[in-house]
């Protein structure tokens, strides 16, 4: 039987396939159903700031109603629903006591309090870790690239600050340059960086001429990038690598890790295929790892990382060169499909 261990962040698990933070995540009769198909560790349902800003909007409008309260009211509690704060730690709590695999929250505020007030709240139910999302796009026009970026660096400093727990960095790959702002997550001594986050894009209905919500899944392929910058940060950084987007099978797994990941992140194949996709994604690094005669994943981690590859050979494959090298052959290319 192949090894599948892993470290991450200085905590061991039995394999690096980890369930991402998603919907899925919050329901523990899924998460339980994830364990036995042999999932590594599982990130937890995001609690978004904005989600509790509007709870306590609603809270603050229901006490407003009992401002004038008399002798004749039948009761002067409010019809206040349980907190959606309290209700996001309470299943966290109870899915950490639950579940034997490690679990690690997932946050994402706009408030420098919050951020740090929050994380402590988490690290408070039991949690493994902490996954900062830094969900963050460009809607000011006035704010520079590296006023947006010192200032997440200053929030992950602080939330390191105020939590024992490990912490890791989940990155847009929409940043100027994702190596530097890398770099920098590092020198911060984050744990891990995982790479990257799948947004949520806006679309339009044409008959209606409204906006409308598209729940948009990865494809299968979608992992290219994550490799890319993967390959090129391994040997590079202290922080452990986990490889997200367009994760589907164990030959997707294989090419990340050796490209230097540590571990790896899966959620649109889930949703997809249903959790039954966990072990058949273990099943196929075992396989290729038996065919190759790798025993543990030590063995080929970060094999085909820049760092490892001849001087000659690495300009090619993760610069620009690359793109060069495949346009001048590109008649050759399409020849095959003619």
């Amino acid at each position: 039987m192949k090894n599948l261990e892993t470290t991450f962040m200085g905590i061991k698990l039995d394999n690096p396939v980890i369930l991402g933070a998603s919907n899925m995540s919050s329901h523990l009769d899924q998460l339980k159903k994830a364990e036995q198909q042999g999932i590594g560790a599982v990130v937890y349902k995001t609690l978004f700031e904005e989600q509790v800003q509007l709870e306590n909007l609603q809270l603050d409008e229901r006490l407003s109603q009992y401002a004038h309260i008399h002798a004749e009211m039948t009761s002067i509690h409010p019809d206040v629903d349980f907190s959606d704060i309290d209700y996001h730690l309470s299943r966290l709590r109870k899915t950490k006591e639950s579940l034997s695999v490690p679990v690690f929250a997932s946050l994402n505020a706009v408030n420098r309090e919050s951020w740090i007030s929050y994380a402590r709240m988490l690290e408070q139910t039991g949690i493994d870790g902490i996954e900062v999302n830094l969900y963050q796009t460009p809607v000011d026009f006035s704010s520079s690239s590296e006023s947006v970026e010192n200032n997440q660096i200053a929030i992950v400093e602080e939330v390191k600050k105020a939590v024992s727990v490990p912490v890791s960095v989940k990155l847009s790959s929409d940043y100027t340059n994702i190596l530097h702002f890398a770099k920098k997550l590092d020198e911060a001594k984050v744990g891990s960086l995982v790479l990257f986050n799948a947004f949520f894009q806006p679309d339009i209905d044409i008959q209606k001429e409204k906006h409308k919500k598209v729940f948009n899944l990865t494809q299968k392929g979608d992992y290219k990038k994550t490799l890319r910058y993967t390959g090129m940060l391994y040997g590079n950084i202290k922080a452990d690598i986990c490889s997200s987007r367009g994760v589907f099978t164990g030959e997707d797994v294989v090419k990340l890790i050796l490209s230097g990941a540590t571990t790896v992140q899966v959620v649109s194949s889930v949703y997809k295929h249903g959790v039954e996709r966990i072990a058949s994604i273990k099943n196929g690094i075992t396989e290729w790892m038996q065919q190759k005669g790798y025993n543990n994943l030590d063995e080929f981690r970060g094999k085909l990382a820049n760092v490892n590859l001849d001087k000659n050979e690495h300009s090619l494959v993760y610069k620009r060169a690359q793109y060069v090298d495949l346009m001048l052959t590109s008649e050759t290319i399409f020849g095959n499909f003619q």
